[in-house]
């Protein structure tokens, strides 16, 4: 039986198959934008090719399909969402133009308001009102809302977003509006705000739910058509969607709360990271996934990644609990513009999968980093993919060429140029997750993957002053097989405000007791049979502050008599972690109760040892341009031996990624065949 991880790139897409034994196949195909589930099929073709046996075989043999797309995201992004209206509480419809009273950059006075998602003919008011204490003081008036389900059916809107004022407190009147927009609607995508994010915040609210109508038509029509062809194909297992969380979700959970999508790709990055934490004994990395198009960057610490749930992705607000992920326009991909100055810059714009980089021989012609790899000769142009493509290195260089033309300089300075100022890019990417928190970069080890991230990791960790680099032998496709670590998991929470002085320890229990019961109520749901096991978070702030800091509360147990004390207790700890002070004569407000209910799924088998071997030679030299020509030995990630030492300059290659190797670096290979690099001074 095998068990296999997808991950849909904007320029690849990536296929793990694990067996019992713990081996693992891996796989890539060129994505396809206009239909991802395309290039799934043809990535299990290859796959089961891979494998050495028919796809239907394959999948008949396969227990279960853990899948990140990227639809949901790009809808978002590209502003190719479902067209959809707005039910709001009369008066309040411009709620998402008025936001928080701030601009993302409040200092630049030209700074243009964010394209809205649901127009203002669009949002429409209904007359009914209920109290933060849950008091109805205007009932639901069915005639005004019988009027605006008119306008919308006449707009010929696909998908609907309810948000009434306080419905987070009470959720009656959104439910009857869901009921009433379903009769009249037929087909059309519905949801509310009381199921897609019940809690305090109006803004929040409104532009999750907004968010989540938007993609949610996108993500269900592709979800529905994966699920379809894979059924014809012979897949008898079920298929999991990767959560923005890093958890999973069945496919009608992941269409019901779309929103939680929009980051489903780079999740399984971090799980993955998570994963490799635990295999090294090392639980502070920096998880560095450079692919064709973009390079996300995270931290793990102490083993866990960090939770955040004020996420913006294309000028939207998304408060869901997401993974924290930092993402820039930084990949393989990306292109080289010298601009009206005779200024050399890179991305965020991206050839991505068509035409992609000049070398890819697809139509291409505008110079992209990975067509400065290719000229400075850190990519064999005969051995890309496994040898299934073929670089067109004079294409590279014909591109670079015209950069170089424009800067006054010699092919191979622009070539080292581009080179340098995308290093430089996800330097300071990294920075900005880590120094900008305070944080220290410095005691973590970068955990190198994606397909682009080999040859640039180690000068970007010079840069950076961290000495260790860790290269998984996977790392071309560890999002794929991170995905494969991840469990069943269901994000709850309830408002619940109160100072710790007033709160009732009783009424807390009871609302986690209720988050703890629906969230196993959904687990079983879904068909899990195996362990489930809950942990618990509070949103808490001082009484004067208007953002909340999440609060862990491990070790704390429910029964315990002190349990309001000793969260006021977690919630100064973590302040002070967080921000270097806590106010400990000040009062602890508690707003959000948190549970996340996880349902464990099977462990992922380890995958074994490499067989104690002589060390691997270098199969041939390469000329690599590093300030000057260097004659490389080039080694074969898969040869190589445990315990094997290789000093740069050179080059470690496998079929799907390389790695470069610096002066001064010092690469050992471990018992599972990563490699663990000691950085050289810069």
């Amino acid at each position: 039986m095998y068990r296999i991880g997808i991950d849909v790139g904007g320029t690849f897409t990536d296929l793990v198959a694990v067996d019992a034994e713990g081996q693992v196949t891996i796989a890539k195909a060129a994505s396809t934008p206009q239909d991802q589930s395309i290039g799934v099929m043809d990535g299990l073709e290859r796959l089961a090719e891979a494998i050495g046996i028919g796809r239907a075989d394959m999948l008949a043999k396969t227990e279960i399909i853990v899948h990140g797309t990227t639809v949901a995201t790009n809808a978002l992004l590209e502003h190719k969402g479902a067209k959809v209206g707005l039910l709001t509480t009369e008066g309040h419809r411009d709620i998402v133009e008025m936001r928080e009273g701030l601009k993302d950059d409040r200092y630049n006075l030209r700074q243009p308001p964010p394209d809205q998602l649901v127009p203002r003919e669009r949002r429409l008011g209904v007359r009914e009102r209920i109290r933060p204490d849950g008091r109805i003081e205007t009932a639901l008036d069915r005639g005004s809302l019988d009027t605006a389900i008119a306008t919308l059916k006449r707009d010929g809107v696909e998908a609907v977003a309810v948000c009434y004022l306080h419905a987070w407190r009470d959720e009656a009147h959104e439910k009857a509006t869901v009921e009433a927009l379903k009769a009249a609607l037929g087909n059309a995508y519905v949801c509310r705000s009381s199921e897609v994010l019940p809690q305090i915040k109006e803004y929040d609210r409104v532009c999750t739910t907004i968010v989540n109508a938007y993609v949610g038509p996108v993500l269900e029509r592709y979800l529905t058509r994966l699920a379809t062809r894979l059924a014809e194909a012979g897949l008898a297992g079920p298929v999991l969607i990767i959560q923005s969380h890093g958890g999973v979700a069945t496919i009608p959970d992941a269409v019901r709360l779309a929103a939680g999508a929009v980051l489903s790709g780079p999740a399984g990055g971090v799980a993955g990271s998570r994963y490799a934490a635990r295999l090294m004994g090392h639980g502070d990395l920096i998880p560095f996934d450079m692919g064709g198009t973009s390079t996300d960057i995270s931290l793990v610490i102490k083993g866990e990644a960090a939770i955040a749930s004020d996420r913006r992705l294309g000028g939207q607000r998304v408060a869901l609990q997401s993974l924290d992920i930092a993402s820039i326009g930084a990949g393989g991909g990306s292109i080289a513009e010298v601009d009206a100055g005779g200024i050399l810059h890179v991305g965020p714009e991206s050839a991505g999968a068509m035409p992609g980089p000049a070398c890819y021989g697809r139509g291409g012609t505008r110079a992209t980093v990975t067509d400065s790899n290719c000229v400075l000769g850190f990519l064999d142009p005969d051995n890309f993919l496994g040898g299934r493509a073929h670089l067109d290195a004079p294409a590279a260089e014909a591109a670079v060429d015209r950069v170089a033309e424009k800067l006054g300089v010699d092919r191979m300075t622009a070539a080292e140029g581009i080179h340098r100022i995308i290093n430089t890019r996800m330097a300071e990417g990294i920075r900005l997750v880590s120094v900008r928190r305070g944080v220290d970069p410095r005691r973590f080890a970068i955990l190198s993957f994606g397909g682009a991230a080999g040859l640039h990791v180690t000068d970007v960790a010079r840069q950076l002053d961290v000495s260790r680099v860790i290269v998984p032998r996977l790392a071309a496709v560890l999002s794929a097989w991170g995905m494969l670590a991840s469990d069943l998991r269901y994000e709850l929470a309830r408002t619940h405000i109160g100072d710790a002085t007033h709160l009732d320890a009783d009424q807390l229990r009871a609302a986690f007791g209720e988050l703890e019961a629906e969230g196993r109520a959904r687990i079983k749901a879904a068909a899990h049979t195996g362990e489930v096991r809950v942990q618990r978070s509070a949103d808490m702030r001082y009484g004067e502050q208007i953002f909340e800091v999440n609060v862990p509360l491990d070790g704390i147990a429910l029964d315990d008599p002190n349990l309001v004390a000793k969260m006021a207790d977690a919630f100064h700890a973590r302040h002070e972690e967080l921000y270097t002070y806590s106010l400990r004569d000040q009062e602890a407000v508690l707003i959000n109760a948190r549970a996340a209910v996880i349902g464990a799924l099977p462990k992922l088998p380890q995958e074994p040892a490499l067989p104690k071997r002589a060390a691997a030679e270098p199969h041939h030299r390469r000329r690599i341009y590093l300030g000057g020509w260097h004659e490389a030995p080039v080694y074969s990630f898969d040869a190589l031996a445990p315990g094997q030492l290789i000093e740069g300059p050179a080059i470690v290659e496998s079929a799907m990624t390389t790695v470069l190797l610096r002066g001064g670096d010092r690469a050992t290979t471990t018992a599972f065949g990563w490699l663990d690099i000691q950085v050289g001074a810069a």
